[in-house]
């Protein structure tokens, strides 16, 4: 079968999270004889299922929703954005939770926004624009795609560090759309220039990473005019929907 949830799933909070999830099961037709106690191992919530859901944090309630799905054994299940919302640590609970169901064969289909997020996690990944797909593969195949990551750099004067990198044709320098400058290149290139603008009299104002290279393909694969996508990354399979 499958189930899941969208974002957030609500309970009784004056109830245990174990009396939610024998009234869930009510509701569903009942569930095997064991199988509430193993939802609850699974999802790391043994130790608490006698306990009200309103003392519960965001992300034992995210994973308790994970076991009220899990309580009909389904082949399929779909989180919406089950991490949406939680700290770092319930973040990276979560997405163990969600490798630890994948890896026992089960199949979990995600829907999230944060490519980081289905980097960690996801085989195959299908990237939609406008309620159409615009990329269907293995997420391996798509980070071979993805753009170099490269460094912002800001100065005191732009206009003359860029000059100064032309004696380093190792690096490829860019003006950035929101100022500055965007670095791609060797690390130790990128440790010259600032070494040669140091030496120059130039103030270095910032450096950082620019955005992740697979958000860099999201954005493009979603925001680019359409027919401009390279022909390199329309892989939809046979049959797909556009």
């Amino acid at each position: 079968g499958v189930a899941g949830f969208i974002e957030s799933p609500k309970f009784y909070p004056y109830l245990t999270g174990r009396k939610n999830l024998a009234g869930l099961a009510r509701l569903d037709g009942g569930s095997t004889p064991g199988r509430m106690e193993e939802v609850l191992e699974i999802v790391d919530l043994a130790g608490r299922a006698d306990d009200k859901v309103g003392g519960y944090s965001f992300g034992m309630r995210q994973r308790l929703g994970v076991a009220a799905s899990l309580l009909r054994d389904p082949q399929l299940l779909v989180l919406d954005e089950p991490a949406n919302g939680l700290d770092p640590a319930g973040m990276r609970d979560m997405r163990a939770l969600i490798k630890r169901l994948a890896s026992s064969g089960l199949t979990v289909l995600l829907s999230s926004h944060d490519m980081i997020e289905v980097e960690e996690i996801c085989d195959n990944v299908t990237i939609m624009r406008t309620g159409s797909v615009v990329y269907h593969g293995e997420i391996s195949e798509l980070r071979k795609q993805a753009p170099e990551q490269g460094h912002r750099l800001v100065t005191d004067d732009d206009g003359r560090a860029l000059e100064l990198a032309k004696a380093h044709p190792g690096l490829r320098v860019t003006v950035g759309l929101d100022g500055g400058l965007v670095l791609v290149g060797p690390q130790g290139e990128i440790d010259a220039l600032l070494g040669t603008l140091i030496t120059s009299g130039l103030s270095l104002r910032a450096l950082e990473l620019t955005e992740e290279p697979l958000e860099s393909l999201f954005f493009m694969l979603t925001e680019s005019a359409p027919g401009s996508v390279p022909a390199d990354l329309d892989r939809l399979p046979a049959g797909a929907p556009r």
